[in-house]
């Protein structure tokens, strides 16, 4: 089910414009609970001292998330290793990073699935760091990639595929790193998905991938605690808009080569319409997605300069937002009829 859904929007008791009786509308990082403060905001703590001597790795910073975060952060002062799948092809996105001439911006080759890369990019790092005594401040495991299909439509090699970034990319980079980010008593944040916390038709391959995120998070979470590591993971919902994950001409791209490869059983069962009704539906979910990727953003920020990062953020808008709360609080029967069925 597909709605038209607002701005980011939070509760808010003491703001006057607009007037909406009770409450009035502000736009933020995501909704929070308006009786959290007095303001109907989380709280923000104090900021970590001396952002300017802390290195953070960022991976999938070609383009998205990724590439706007290193900017960001370079912005805020911190050193950036801005990990690129394509820097080796010269492609665009690391250009641009280069092309600041900072000290502070270091791009790296880096494919998450491939060891031998990641090992160098270790290296690399133990060799350039300041004080490598002192660790890595942060990582961020951000590089993904996503795809559509009913269970039926999806090859295995596709849920390999896809698990092979999100999940086992993030595994293969967090432990890369974290004796780096042990001796900085640093911050590992992983980017899930609100897809992480519930399920979607035609989404399986990608919710499974990062559902295997959140709990991956949450044993990690456990172990550091003694450590002084803190663990924080970041749910984005829809910014399909500000990432460029699909196109009309790749949306139309994958379903070609789902039917293609469909056993033809498959095909005859569900005929070549119910396909293209499944491409309608994703080209209006795509344009229904929020062009504007600050909310993950600063999300991301305050969980790499927050004396007191928040474990789960949750950058989306409102009608996202309930849509999981129902989805995962109310029992399964009733959640499915109001969203699914």
């Amino acid at each position: 089910m597909i709605a038209t859904k607002p701005a980011f929007w939070v509760l808010n008791t003491e703001d006057s414009v607009p007037d909406c009786s009770l409450f009035s509308c502000r736009p933020v990082q995501g909704f929070c609970f308006p009786f959290l403060t007095p303001s109907g905001r989380r709280s923000y703590a104090s900021e970590i001292d001396q952002i300017g001597s802390k290195a953070v790795l960022i991976t999938g910073c070609d383009s998205g998330f990724g590439f706007s975060l290193a900017k960001h952060l370079h912005s805020k002062g911190f050193i950036v290793y801005a990990g690129c799948l394509f820097k080796d092809q010269g492609a665009a996105g690391s250009q641009e990073l280069d092309n600041m001439k900072s000290e502070r911006m270091r791009t790296i080759q880096l494919n998450v699935c491939n060891s031998q890369e990641m090992e160098r990019a270790v290296e690399h790092m133990g060799a350039s760091l300041k004080d490598p005594q002192k660790g890595l401040w942060g990582l961020v495991n951000n590089a993904g990639i996503s795809t559509f299909g009913e269970v039926e439509f999806t090859s295995m090699e596709t849920y390999k595929e896809v698990a092979e970034v999100n999940l086992w990319g993030t595994i293969r980079t967090t432990k890369a790193f974290l004796p780096l980010i042990r001796r900085a008593k640093g911050r590992v944040v992983n980017i899930s998905s609100m897809m992480g916390r519930m399920g979607s038709p035609a989404r399986s391959s990608y919710c499974i991938s990062k559902f295997g995120v959140e709990a991956f998070s949450d044993c990690l979470r456990y172990e550091m605690q003694p450590q002084g590591v803190k663990i924080c993971v970041v749910e984005p919902g829809n910014f399909i808009g500000a990432t460029n994950l699909y196109t009309p001409e790749r949306i139309k791209a994958i379903a070609e080569k789902m039917w293609k490869e469909l056993p033809e059983t498959v095909r005859k069962d569900y005929g070549r319409k119910y396909l293209d009704e499944q491409i309608t539906k994703m080209e209006s979910y795509c344009n229904s997605g929020s062009p504007d990727t600050s909310p993950v953003i600063n999300s991301i920020t305050h969980a790499l300069t927050s004396s007191s990062p928040y474990t789960r953020y949750h950058p989306m808008d409102y009608y996202w937002w309930l849509r999981v709360q129902i989805m995962t609080h109310l029992p399964a029967a009733v959640a499915d009829r109001i969203y699914i069925y």
